[in-house]
């Protein structure tokens, strides 16, 4: 990894079939904990393979008990960081595995890519209580995921190193 690499901001993309609950929370989370623990070295973004079109409400309350800002989210497509003017990618990680079993577009930048599925929390049928508890349980986990990521000596790892490290956290 080149100086100027080590010091530029390295975006991030969250993918998930619906765009409406894991990788939303997944980008708000970085977008949070980057700008709180390593300076702003990451940007995060989150898209669908077949969006929604709405975010799922129970995973903007998690968010909020968790206390982490949610910024604007939005479901969208994927094709958005597909085309020309896209920002340059260094990161996609699936979150769940319908994505991950897609054929995903051709991201700009040859980012390194890893499956960290979580189970969906949009899926839980139950009381309000239970809805939300399962968007706060997953938010955990992208969160220390994420954690993770953020810990790694990025400067000091060549490619395929940094690719096996972002590959293992997915299993954890």
């Amino acid at each position: 990894m080149t100086d100027a690499a080590r010091d530029s901001i390295r975006n991030v993309l969250f993918v998930c079939t619906h765009n409406s609950a894991r990788s939303i929370m997944a980008e708000a989370i970085m977008n949070h904990s980057t700008r709180i623990g390593t300076g702003g070295r990451f940007r995060a973004f989150s898209a669908g393979s077949q969006p929604s079109g709405e975010v799922n409400p129970y995973a903007l309350r998690a968010l909020d008990d968790l206390r982490i800002p949610r910024g604007e989210p939005r479901s969208k497509d994927w094709a958005e960081f597909a085309r020309p003017d896209a920002p340059e990618l260094h990161f996609v990680f699936t979150v769940c595995d319908q994505a991950a079993g897609e054929a995903c577009p051709v991201w700009p930048g040859q980012p390194m890519t890893a499956h960290w599925g979580v189970p969906d929390p949009s899926a839980v049928q139950g009381t309000e209580a239970e809805r939300l508890k399962a968007c706060v349980d997953t938010a955990h986990v992208l969160k220390r995921r994420i954690d993770l990521m953020l810990a790694l000596p990025l400067a000091s790892l060549d490619r395929m190193a940094i690719q096996r490290a972002i590959s293992e956290i997915g299993r954890r």
